[in-house]
């Protein structure tokens, strides 16, 4: 077992970064924007205070590395993003960037050099919901995107990411230039609070991901009718959009109900509904609706078979109601399996240290499905956390951490 990591310095910089990031309700760390550039620049100035080496590649994701005795084999690595979700809570994405921190401080106290040099990444833009691209900074690290995501627009400001990189003093030309090889790096283990109830009901600290469920989304359907005086126009002659959503809906989920029945891994959530307010009327029938819709599965074949399913039921509600549907652009995500000898040792370093851990699938996408994808030995280990995610009330208690942080110093310690 390695030297325990520097759980004191963890909570300072939980501390830190709320503090520095506070909306007044939750905390806001916008992608490519001053409050994760803050994140990172809190991160980066403890890193130097340690000594370790700090670098930043033309995306501006941030690295941290503690050199090892052998610095020509490929590395370790660990890590997560620092951007939140608006109005989110201050745990998602930091406490994996904390917890790496936290380990090369207490190994660097203890005097402890690893076999290996060890990197934490700090990752940019790993929430979808500023720019409409899964795992930006992570794909963009590893050279998997092309000058196109550039004029990607956040969905806050309408500008574009070359506009929000020049404003942070980062290059646009030197983005999406890969700093990392999967062949050069020997393991990634991302620490995360989990995101679901799971932990938490079943009364365990910790979780050691087996996979990441993939994903396709819809951001920008629309649904088409005709506007018309809500007492005057029949149901036979109606072209309502409204009602063709709602229609659709329920007809898809009946369908996630029978594939969750039949033992099926799927998750459905139709997130934004909303019809045109400069429009709309309590009198009219609605002529469009704006929707989208996220669907989840740690299956490729499921999501394709759900993909088709709810194409064809537009398709007949569209007929049934006189309307039409655009579902827009698809995108989405790969599903990716966590390396079984890498879940395996975490699982052998949580017995020996007499942590209760239990196996879980991860619903939520993390930037490790990446690193995964790419052939490299990924793991993840959750960390209990109440109340769920993307909201103000994450509640991780540091105990728990500091259980999943040691699992982490461990795992990234071992030289097998």
């Amino acid at each position: 077992m390695s030297p325990d990591p520097d759980i004191k310095l963890a909570e300072h910089l939980f501390t830190a970064l709320r503090d520095a990031s506070t909306d007044g309700k939750g905390v806001t760390r916008d992608a490519y924007g001053q409050g994760e550039q803050t994140a990172h620049t809190i991160i980066s100035n403890c890193a130097k205070e340690l000594g370790l080496l700090v670098n930043i590649d033309g995306s501006g994701n941030l690295y941290l590395t503690l050199p090892g005795k052998d610095r020509s084999r490929p590395m370790r690595m660990t890590g997560s993003h620092l951007d939140s979700v608006p109005v989110g809570g201050n745990f998602d994405g930091a406490a994996g960037v904390i917890a790496g921190l936290a380990v090369l401080a207490g190994w660097r106290a203890a005097g402890y050099v690893p076999a290996v040099d060890v990197t934490v990444m700090g990752i940019r833009a790993e929430e979808s919901t500023w720019f409409p691209y899964s795992y930006l900074g992570s794909k963009a690290a590893f050279g998997l995107v092309d000058n196109t995501v550039l004029d990607l627009r956040r969905a806050d400001t309408g500008r574009t990411l070359r506009d929000h990189m020049v404003d942070l003093g980062l290059d646009p030309g030197r983005f999406g230039r890969p700093a990392l090889n999967a062949e050069g790096i020997d393991r990634f283990i991302e620490l995360h609070i989990e995101q679901g109830p799971k932990l938490v009901n079943a009364k365990v600290p910790v979780g050691i991901v087996t996979g990441i469920r993939g994903s396709f989304r819809y951001r920008d359907m629309r649904w088409l009718g005709k506007y018309a005086h809500s007492g005057a126009v029949d149901r036979r002659d109606r072209s309502d959009a409204v009602r063709a959503a709602a229609v659709w809906m329920a007809g898809i989920d009946a369908e996630w109900e029978a594939l969750d029945e039949a033992g099926e891994d799927l998750v459905v959530t139709v997130g934004k509904l909303a019809t045109n307010p400069t429009e709309h009327a309590f009198s009219k029938v609605a002529g469009e609706l704006d929707c989208c819709i996220d669907v989840r599965s740690i299956s490729e074949e499921v999501l394709d078979r759900y993909d088709q399913i709810l194409r064809a039921k537009a398709s007949t509600v569209c007929q049934r109601t006189a309307t039409k549907v655009e579902f827009g652009q698809k995108t989405g995500s790969r599903p990716a399996l966590m390396h079984p000898g890498l879940v395996g040792l975490l699982g052998a370093y949580a017995s020996t240290r007499g942590i209760n851990a239990m196996d879980m699938p991860s619903g939520a996408g993390h930037d490790a499905a990446v690193f995964a994808n790419l052939g490299v030995k990924t793991a993840m280990i959750f960390v209990r956390n109440e109340h769920g995610s993307h909201n103000p009330d994450e509640a991780m208690a540091l105990d728990d951490f500091a259980l999943a942080a040691r699992l982490l110093a461990d795992g990234l310690a071992d030289d097998r």
